[in-house]
Order: C-alpha cells, then structure tokens, then sequence
C-alpha cells in the first residue's frame, strides 16, 4: 500500500508492544519510520520475537523502510538532537506519533502518598517525553504545510481508580490529553492535526509480563469489558492509522478512548465492586 508514500513517520517508543506495532502499520501504509526509542533492543525484554538484533532491521526484513535512534526523549537537548539528525538525512517530518512512555513501579502510589520523585518520573516520563518530541516537530510541519501527530495517553487519564492508587502515571497522562488540545488549537492554521488515543488495557509483551503482579487481566476484568475481550495490536495500530492519514483530515484536538468500550462500565471501579 502507498497511501503514506513519501511521508517521513517519527515512532517514539518503537521498539516494542504498541509503538512497535504503530511503526508496522505506518510502514506497511509507505512511510518511512523513524524509530525512537531508549533501548532498541527492547522486544527482547518480554520475548517478542524479531527477526534481526534490532526494530528496524526487522521491519526492513519486512519490506519497509525504516532507520532508528537510541536517544532519553526526557532530555531535551538529545530530543532536539534526534531530530536535527532526521531532517538532514531524510529533509522532513510528516507524521509523528508518541508513545514513549509507560506505567512503572513509580507510578503505582496513590494520590495522597506518591513522593514528590516519583511524580517528576512520571511527568517527565508520560509528559515531557511527548512535549519534547512536539516541539521539535512543529517548526519542520510548519515548513512543510502541514502534519500529524498522535500522542499516546491512557484511558487511566479519563477513569479513576477506587483506592486512588496509579496517580501518578495517571495524572501524567491526564496532563498529556490537555496538552494535546492546546497544542491543536496552536497548530491547526498550520494545517497540522493533534490528537491522543487513549488506549485500556492491551495485552502487550509487558503486560502479559506483569499482568499477575499487577493482578489485571483476569476474568472479572474481561467481564467488564462491553466488547468482552482485551486490545490488540491491530485494534491499537488501526486508530493510528485513522488519525496519521487523510481519514481523519478534519479531527483535530480530540482524545479518542480504545478501551472495548470499558469507559461505559466504570472502567476499574466496575472490577472493584
């Protein structure tokens, strides 16, 4: 398919899970993707298999185009770096979609006893991440005429949980959605849309992982889950595909829930009840 034909896609936190799967889909569409990311080697973590030592040669094997930089997005400086290298080598930034980011142990507090350093990691991990990567983005779609970007925030940013437990990673991403409008509205005579997903649970590598510590993915979870089961991949890479391409020419500022529809239940208030 070449309906991204010519287009240069930026895919940070690519190498794994959902950005892995983004930077795919993109690709398949004739993007070139560009994969971000702190550790290129990250599927190995939580055995997804590719078939060279790093995303992008995988995706190569796989036909599309695709170069890749190890770079900490919470540091400006190498952000701006990054992408100072991008335009000299390929002269453009079309697409750009963030999901850098993710829920650590240092999100998990809740609101009232999270510390202090545990919320500025997760500002600067779900957060600062993406304002970075935006800011140095604009000024090239600008000279260009126009872009898209698509930010990954969470459906924890829209629900709550009983016990007030995951605030900061929630509040994080809760301030990524409201940054993701203002940003629009900045953006939008420049002809450059930004919108957020806002992703339930997925069952990713790392959740898979984790899921028994974390006691999610249960039965009583899928239960509460109006389509009756959890994301995938596909479901996920669809929605990027919606908001990176012309289907979406007149969306702009919108956060869009791809949650099974568990936001119509109470979301985790429903699997606490």
């Amino acid at each position: 398919m070449t309906k991204l034909s010519g287009n240069v896609a930026v895919v940070t936190g690519g190498a794994r899970g959902l950005g892995r799967a983004a930077a795919h889909r993109l690709g398949m569409l004739g993007a070139h993707i560009v994969i971000l990311d702190i550790n290129l080697r990250a599927a190995s973590q939580y055995g997804e298999e590719l078939s060279a030592e790093t995303i992008a040669g995988d995706l190569r094997s796989r036909g599309i185009s695709c170069s890749e930089i190890q770079v900490d997005l919470t540091k400006k400086a190498e952000t701006d770096e990054a992408f100072s290298n991008i335009t000299n080598e390929l002269g453009r930034v079309d697409i750009l979609v963030n999901v850098a980011g993710g829920l650590t142990t240092s999100g998990a507090g809740q609101a009232a006893e999270i510390s202090a350093e545990d919320m500025r990691v997760n500002m600067d991990l779900n957060l600062m991440t993406t304002v970075h990567c935006c800011q140095a983005a604009a000024p090239i779609m600008r000279s260009l005429g126009g872009g898209a970007i698509v930010n990954v925030s969470s459906a924890s940013a829209i629900w709550t949980y009983p016990d007030g437990k995951y605030a900061g990673y929630a509040v994080a991403k809760a301030a990524l959605n409201h940054y993701t409008r203002h940003l629009a509205a900045e953006l939008g005579p420049n002809n450059i849309r930004v919108n957020s997903i806002a992703p339930g649970l997925f069952l990713t590598s790392r959740v898979v992982a984790l899921s028994k510590s974390r006691g999610i993915g249960g039965a009583a979870e899928l239960a509460s889950i109006p389509l009756r089961r959890h994301g995938t991949l596909e479901d996920f890479a669809g929605v990027v595909e919606f908001l990176a391409t012309d289907l979406s020419s007149y969306v702009t500022g919108e956060c869009i829930p791809v949650c099974g529809g568990s936001l119509l239940t109470g979301g985790p208030q429903a699997r606490a009840s």
